[in-house]
């Protein structure tokens, strides 16, 4: 009884060829002594069984750890690393269908313009391709809009399935509207005149008593667009933007009629008018109850996280903060769709998870042996620090660096297995090293990679914690390693 579990009387007998009742008699005799108790362990079980006492008392034990570990928070680069599987972060996606599942877990979500289709997307799919997304736009299914400019040629947008969009809308922020004369002229032509393209609306500025060029009139309507209120049936307009055709301060700008190609009639107007402008205001209709609303934001959130907590909420900027959220996934918990618990440590207690994804963040409790041989260890993942499966900086605070990073445009982050590297700056060519680089070295592999893969034209690195990167310096070893070149600015790789 002291090698084996929980047993029945039979099982005993026939291991040793005695009756049934010589084995009980011997078993009752124990039982008076205090050795063997009696009872119903095991599950499925059928009937009477016994246990050695000592045996029993450290089932028990161990039952009770595997319990208590099954309801103890995980540490939070466990819940990074949930993120990247959720997200199918390097994942097999493709397609078109493929991109309707991303942009199922985006949708709603504030994405800088510019990491849309470099960074977010090809991160998510196989193989991306823009003529998918345009197929979408185009055909009515997905519509974009803006939710606040970023400099001079670029911006947040959302992407909203178009039955989604007005369930959604509710819970963003939205931005002050612009109030001048031309953002009221070309209000009014839209509500009146419905979707029109450039020509339309330069004939109603041309018609009107003040007149306006094309640069008033195009910093006019992406001004409407930043703010939600103008939008586009395809990208053409804002992949123009992204390009550089815009000026200093924020506002597009370019010739009286833009720069046309060679072989384009200049009457098609500018690349940053391209496309046919609408109001947004009728795509929100009809407008659901408060109710609605706040149930679909909450799903939507679910469907993102897999895991919802206060942080990422709050990161989110929706309307009302969690308070606004709280009591519909209160709801859903009584209805059996989400669990509420403390899943992640050092966040809000009041947690809420989709019951499959608790479970599956429980699975990456353990941290991955970071002492494996590189070729055996996990790939570095490169994504942009706006991403929403990107969570240090929003609902997990960075780790300490010398530097001092932020989820802004333009910035990757470097992670291996839910803890992150360093962050790289692309427009500054900063490297902001965290803890972890001191031991992993991939990091540089991981942005030679966005060459070798196709994601950037070059990457170049001129600094690292602050400091110009010197022969001296760990760092130039390994950019080295990873195929970087030694220029008079800095280290560089290129295609």
């Amino acid at each position: 009884m002291r090698t084996n579990g929980p047993f029945v009387v039979e099982g005993l007998a026939a291991r040793f060829g005695i009756s049934i009742d010589r084995a009980m008699g011997a078993l009752a005799a124990l039982e008076a002594e205090g050795r063997v108790v009696r009872g119903e362990f095991r599950p499925n079980g059928s009937g009477r069984e016994f246990s050695d006492v000592d045996v029993l008392r450290q089932l028990r034990r161990r039952s009770l750890a595997a319990l208590r570990r099954e309801v103890e928070p995980v540490e939070q680069p466990a819940y990074a690393r949930f993120l990247l599987g959720w997200h199918n972060i390097a994942g097999d996606r493709r397609g078109l269908d493929g991109l309707v599942e991303a942009l199922g877990q985006l949708q709603g979500a504030a994405l800088v313009a510019s990491a849309l289709e470099t960074e977010v997307l090809p991160a998510r799919l196989r193989s991306y391709r823009a003529a998918d997304l345009d197929e979408l736009c185009t055909a009515g299914e997905l519509v974009w809009v803006g939710a606040g400019a970023l400099g001079a040629n670029d911006g947040r947008i959302r992407l909203c399935f178009a039955d989604q969009l007005p369930v959604l809308a509710q819970g963003w922020e939205a931005p002050e509207p612009p109030a001048g004369a031309l953002h009221h002229l070309l209000r009014e032509h839209l509500r009146v005149h419905g979707a029109s393209f450039w020509g339309g609306l330069r004939a109603a500025a041309v018609g009107d008593a003040a007149g306006a060029t094309d640069t008033e009139l195009l910093t006019a309507l992406w001004d409407l667009v930043w703010a939600g209120e103008v939008t586009n049936d395809s990208l053409a307009a804002l992949r123009a933007l992204l390009g550089g055709k815009g000026s200093k301060g924020g506002r597009p700008a370019g010739p009286v009629r833009g720069r046309p190609r060679p072989g384009r009639l200049t009457r098609i107007g500018p690349p940053l008018g391209a496309g046919r402008w609408s109001l947004v205001a009728p795509l929100l209709l009809p407008a659901p109850s408060l109710t609605e609303a706040a149930h679909g934001t909450a799903l939507q959130l679910l469907d993102r996280y897999g895991v919802v907590t206060r942080e990422a909420v709050l990161a989110e900027g929706v309307r009302g903060g969690y308070a606004g959220v709280y009591g519909v996934l209160k709801v859903l918990e009584e209805r059996g769709l989400t669990r509420r618990g403390y899943f992640v440590a050092g966040l809000g207690a009041a947690q809420f998870s989709l019951p499959g994804a608790v479970d599956r963040l429980r699975s990456l409790r353990d941290t991955p042996d970071r002492e494996l041989h590189p070729a055996d260890a996990e790939a570095p993942v490169v994504l942009a620090a706006t991403d929403p499966a990107q969570p240090y900086g929003a609902a997990i605070a960075w780790p300490a660096s010398p530097g001092r990073p932020a989820r802004a445009a333009g910035a990757l982050v470097v992670s291996r297995s839910g803890v992150p590297l360093v962050w790289f700056e692309r427009r500054s060519h900063h490297v902001v090293t965290f803890p972890a680089a001191a031991d992993d070295t991939g990091w540089a592999e991981a942005l030679a990679r966005l060459v070798k893969d196709g994601r950037a034209r070059s990457v170049e690195v001129r600094k690292v914690d602050g400091e110009p990167i010197t022969p001296a310096m760990p760092a130039a070893a390994a950019l080295q390693a990873a195929g970087f070149v030694e220029g008079y600015k800095g280290w560089s790789v290129r295609a």
